[in-house]
């Protein structure tokens, strides 16, 4: 075990990172955040902030001398890095998981071949692929960039090859999945926290509701049955024992109209969907991460209170700051603000949960402030 301390490297230095520095600091250790931006928000919460790019040779021998283990707050950061600085430490998860997740094409491969359904895909590489992708795939479909896509950024929807072909050269000709657009009942996703040992813990099953393709507000737990609700979690420790994971991990999936669990994204990393469990949870995922980076025991994952959590956007800045005095009104409320210097549409300047005795209420309580915040 890492015991309290010790130095714990963080890649990445967005509110991920930030939320994984203030648990470890909290639990007693020092970290050092590896960030190229000088206004990194985990790096200004950091002992010390490596104002580097992810593969400077120097940032990362110092890193890795520094710390005791090393983690990361997303996927995009090149799986070499993590696999230099294995050699000073374990980096968890791996650069193995990293190189499976970080790739669509990889990820959907490796979904399916765990086992576990998606909804159909067909990989483009270039124009002459897309005649036979979309006839096979059908109307509506979805063309996503393999690499660098997050919060619908990168996704078209298509109707025809000739609009995949548009579709496609706006994105310079990148590799892509075409994939089927299917008839949604709800999204759900999973947490999942796993050791060296390969011992496995979930979180509640969350509901997510997204606008414009990123996510707005997650629901836990879900308003699904529990046999559903099981599958999910089945599917998300399935997936963490495929990869040999070690961390915490979310696991997003599709409901169809039709009653199907369809595996969506894997997150090698906190998410999203899983800030609730900060006010609602006895360990929250950023205190599991650092548990899983020190294999440390697994911290209680049950849910103390249903509870919403709302993504406050940048839009909601306008030329000053929202009105957050009709927030802290509510006694219930929790604001998590991320630091960030500049406000812009459609960036995540932070969250807010919602506690209730049951979801309907933590919900009217949520959209009654989002209103109050908004006018």
């Amino acid at each position: 075990m890492i015991l309290p301390g010790a130095t714990l490297g963080m890649l990445g230095g967005g509110q991920l990172g930030r939320m994984f520095t203030i648990a470890a600091r909290t639990m007693g250790y020092r970290v050092i955040v590896l960030d190229p931006d000088p206004d990194s928000p985990a790096g200004r919460m950091a002992d010390q902030h490596l104002n580097a790019a992810y593969n400077d040779d120097w940032a990362l021998e110092q890193l890795g001398k520094s710390c005791a283990a090393i983690t990361t707050e997303f996927e995009n950061i090149p799986a070499d890095t993590l696999r230099k600085l294995a050699q000073y430490c374990p980096v968890r998860p791996s650069g193995e998981v990293l190189e499976k997740t970080q790739n669509r094409i990889r990820e959907k491969t490796f979904i399916h071949d765990s086992g576990l359904a998606t909804a159909q895909f067909r990989v483009i590489t270039s124009v002459g692929d897309i005649d036979a992708a979309f006839a096979e795939i059908g109307d509506p479909a979805i063309l996503k960039r393999a690499a660098f896509g997050y919060d619908g950024k990168g996704q078209y929807v298509v109707h025809s090859a000739e609009e995949t072909r548009q579709a496609f050269e706006a994105m310079d000709g990148v590799p892509c999945v075409l994939e089927q657009r299917v008839n949604l009942a709800l999204e759900v996703s999973v947490m999942v926290a796993r050791n060296a040992s390969g011992q496995v813990v979930t979180y509640p099953v969350a509901e997510n509701l997204h606008r414009n393709g990123i996510l707005d507000t997650s629901i836990v737990p879900a308003r699904i049955d529990d046999a559903l609700a099981q599958s999910a979690r089945d599917a998300a420790v399935k997936l963490a024992e495929a990869l040999d994971y070690c961390g915490i991990m979310g696991v997003e999936f599709f409901v169809t109209e039709a009653g199907e669990l369809l595996v969506n994204e894997v997150a090698p990393r906190p998410h999203n969907s899983g800030h609730y469990t900060i006010d609602a949870c006895v360990t929250s995922q950023y205190e599991q991460q650092v548990r899983m980076v020190c294999d440390l025991p697994f911290g209680d994952t049950r849910l103390l209170s249903p509870v919403v959590m709302v993504n406050l956007l940048g839009d909601l800045w306008g030329e000053e700051s929202p009105p957050w005095g009709e927030l802290f009104a509510d006694p219930a409320a929790k604001l998590h603000l991320y630091g960030k210097c500049e406000a812009r549409p459609g960036r995540k300047m932070g969250h807010f949960c919602c506690l209730a005795e049951d979801v309907a209420a933590a919900l009217e309580h949520a959209r009654g402030i989002m209103t109050r915040l908004t006018r």
